[in-house]
């Protein structure tokens, strides 16, 4: 089984990406989403996105990082996944999941599952314009309003030529609320011969054999719940291979946030606080100890301020 570390707009920058894939059990990561609109974007803007093209694209642990582009013009689509290509990224991720309002507004993300055929035109365009050993990946959900059109995005999304299909089992309707609808995966999983990797409400090792079973997946994305339960890849796999594994308790925890805290300090100062806060709005669900902390953090406005805190916290 493979297990993917999801895109996540906002949240898992380069740093984040880092700190997990060092923990282990992730098979590839994708950048947050590079936003295509008219024209080919500067090659600063791939790197900033991906600093890890810098280093073969790979994390420092050595797991490759896909570049995520998303957009709703197929030759401008074309044009900067070979610019992605020829800087090193070792493959290219479609977006067609993004819920957000903005996004879809402005033509990206899960809007363009209402139309199959557009979805098979990016595709196909991206496509053709990376060499074939480069893997073009995609990122859906099951629809936008409902399911109806999901298998006909699905089978256009193989005949295109992508090299696997990931499906957040909801639509964009239903947003992030619960339950995932695994099984719908299920339904079209058969029609396809493409990978396909099931992504969403994936918080543990119990939800993670459920997904698997209902879906027909072996391959998982895990997205939010690897901020909540950092080595939940590693607590996953071992449960796949049918041993025993105890997960990382707070005190092992509290390094990496401290770590994360240091780098934001030093590399976006103006956002460390709120992006310090919002890796323990995560973990708040997984450790009892996070959430005391975090009601001393998340009234401060400085990043000294909540890294002093958390380091009188340190076993």
């Amino acid at each position: 089984m493979r297990l993917i570390l999801a895109p996540m707009e906002g949240v898992l920058d380069h740093t984040l990406r880092d700190i997990l894939t060092r923990i282990g059990g992730y098979d590839r990561c994708v950048t947050e989403f590079v936003r295509v609109l008219d024209r080919p974007l500067p090659v600063r803007v791939f790197y900033r996105a991906c600093p890890e093209l810098l280093a073969d694209g790979k994390t420092p642990a050595g797991t490759p990082v896909y570049l995520q582009l998303l957009g709703g013009d197929p030759p401008v689509m074309a044009a900067n996944a070979h610019i992605a290509a020829q800087l090193g990224a070792p493959g290219i991720d479609l977006n067609f999941g993004c819920p957000s309002k903005t996004v879809n507004s402005s033509d990206g993300g899960s809007v363009l599952l209402r139309e199959p055929e557009r979805v098979y035109g990016i595709v196909r365009a991206v496509r053709l314009a990376v060499s074939p050993q480069i893997p073009v990946t995609t990122k859906i959900r099951l629809g936008f309003h409902d399911s109806s059109l999901f298998e006909d995005i699905a089978l256009g999304i193989q005949a295109a030529g992508a090299t696997e299909l990931c499906v957040h089992a909801r639509t964009r309707q239903q947003g992030y609320l619960p339950p995932a609808y695994w099984p719908e995966i299920g339904k079209v999983k058969p029609k396809l011969t493409l990978p396909v990797i099931a992504n969403g409400e994936i918080w543990s090792t119990a939800n993670a054999r459920q997904a698997q079973a209902e879906s027909g997946c072996t391959d998982l994305m895990l997205g939010r719940s690897a901020l909540s339960f950092p080595d939940l890849a590693q607590a996953i796999k071992a449960q796949h291979a049918g041993e025993d594994y105890t997960p990382m308790p707070w005190a092992a925890v509290l390094p990496l946030v401290l770590q994360y805290a240091a780098t934001l300090e030093g590399r976006a100062p103006k956002y460390a606080a709120s992006f310090i806060k919002q890796w323990f709005t995560y973990l708040r669900r997984q450790y009892p100890e996070a959430e005391t902390l975090f009601q001393h953090i998340k009234r401060l406005k400085l990043p000294t301020d909540i890294r002093q805190v958390l380091e009188g916290h340190s076993p």
